[in-house]
């Protein structure tokens, strides 16, 4: 996890301190064209690579011996699902079905191959193991994003085109770096593919599809959602909204990428040792307690982040910051599934969590406005942990405080609440920081653990 913050924390942290550049040089629809092309490459890679990345990812962790040959299965279904791309845009360019597209339709492409195959690297170098190169990566890319950008759009005042160069440019550094780093350069690409190893990891990966086009439903259905009732205006200011949310997503990222190692190498029916009770329990602690003092600061942070119209996207934020926390659970019970390789029970909940998303967002969206969208985002997240909370007791016994654990929840919304309906002053401030001390007190066996590990 050391190693993972590293990578991360970085890329994150410099995007997050780019914001007030974004926000002044871009428009709000620039924005929000940059975001819902991100948005729609990420539905499109498990869709066009039938979810091997995923594979590429579980199977090393058990099969080193074999892990040139996963890794040119995955490659063999990265290049099939890029041709398909190219096929789609084609057509797009001959009948233009979407302008916006035809406009930018080479970023798009591109945009999409550094992302996959970046996404695929990455997958692999956690799968072997080799977490320092992923490390090193991270750091690489977002010294690239942030130079390019600053480059870019202050200097060359390229726009749109400038924001596109630079992000598409970080990630081909980043996999530049891994592919000499993991040696996979080294692969022969004509070497024969184990179509036995090969049919194993498309059946665990192919059920992967349903979880990954949920858990983007319940990430991206609220931007569809916006632009469809709003427009791409609205939806450059709600996309960064996320932007302070993204600070718990370095959280969430982390913790992910290093659970899915531990989940598989310690999991145990029984959780004799206390450890995924442990990781739960911890987790839990940290992300309600980083989720409260967010809330807190909201207000102090957009005036710093959110430039121009930009500014009213502080009213999402609280909500945003709630479904993460969430997210984040959904992931620690998550990895009971890929410890036990049932790939198909992973995605049944969140299948349920995007229906309530689409259809929850959507009559919210119509009733309230804007923010409608951010509360559908919650309630799926929400019904997403219930449902595995409930499930993982199928596969082991795990032992959490949950009373507790749901009254702090009730805490962080009452902050969520009181922050959108009490004018900014000495009331909301003290009443908001009343609320985050009660959460301590609730944790306080937790504070002392982790105080106690940290100065250890």
């Amino acid at each position: 996890m050391g190693l993972l913050t590293i990578s991360n924390f970085s890329s994150k942290l410099l995007s997050f301190l780019l914001v007030p550049l974004y926000t002044s040089v871009l428009t709000t629809k620039d924005y929000g064209i940059y975001d819902i092309f991100n948005t729609t490459i990420m539905l499109l890679i498990p869709i066009l690579t039938m979810g091997i990345i995923e594979s590429v990812l579980r199977f090393p962790l058990e099969n080193r011996e074999n892990s040139e040959v996963i890794y040119l299965v995955g490659l063999k279904h990265v290049l099939r699902g890029f041709f398909i791309l190219i096929i789609v845009c084609g057509i797009n360019y001959v009948y233009t079905f979407s302008d916006t597209l035809l406009k930018y339709n080479i970023f798009f492409i591109f945009l999409y191959i550094t992302a996959v195959v970046s996404q695929m690297l990455q997958n692999f170098a956690r799968g072997i193991e080799k977490v320092s190169s992923l490390a090193v990566s991270g750091i690489l890319s977002s010294i690239a994003v942030i130079s390019l950008n600053i480059l870019f759009l202050l200097y060359l005042d390229l726009g749109l085109v400038g924001y596109f160069l630079a992000n598409i440019l970080g990630m081909v550094i980043s996999i530049i770096y891994l592919v000499f780093s993991l040696g996979v350069w080294k692969y022969k690409l004509s070497r024969k593919i184990d179509k036995k190893l090969e049919k194993e990891m498309l059946n665990y990966s192919i059920p992967t599809i349903a979880n990954s086009i949920s858990w983007w439903v319940n990430n991206a259905a609220d931007r569809y959602i916006i632009i469809s009732l709003f427009g791409l205006a609205t939806n450059g200011i709600y996309s960064v909204s996320y932007k302070i949310p993204s600070i718990m997503n370095v959280f969430q990222t982390i913790f992910n990428q290093a659970w899915t190692i531990s989940a598989v190498q310690e999991f145990d029916k029984n959780d004799s040792n206390g450890f995924y009770k442990n990781v739960y329990s911890g987790t839990n602690f940290v992300m309600i307690t980083v989720c409260s003092i967010l809330i807190l600061l909201t207000k102090v942070l957009a005036r710093l982040l959110y430039k121009n119209q930009f500014y009213s996207a502080w009213t999402y934020v609280p909500y945003l910051l709630i479904s993460i926390l969430f997210g984040v659970l959904c992931g620690v019970l998550g990895g009971v599934y890929t410890a036990t390789k049932d790939s198909k029970k992973l995605g049944s909940s969140t299948v349920i969590g995007a229906v309530v998303n689409v259809i929850a967002g959507y009559l919210l969206s119509v009733l309230i406005g804007p923010i409608g969208a951010a509360l559908g985002t919650l309630l799926s997240y929400i019904i997403v942990w219930l449902i595995r909370l409930v499930d993982v007791k199928k596969y082991m016994k795990l032992r959490i405080n949950l009373k507790r654990d749901v009254i702090s929840y009730v805490v962080l919304l009452l902050q969520a609440i009181e922050l959108i309906y009490v004018k900014e002053g000495i009331l909301l401030y003290s009443t908001q920081t009343i609320l985050f001390l009660i959460i301590l007190l609730m944790y306080m066996n937790e504070l002392k653990m982790l105080l106690k590990n940290i100065i250890s």
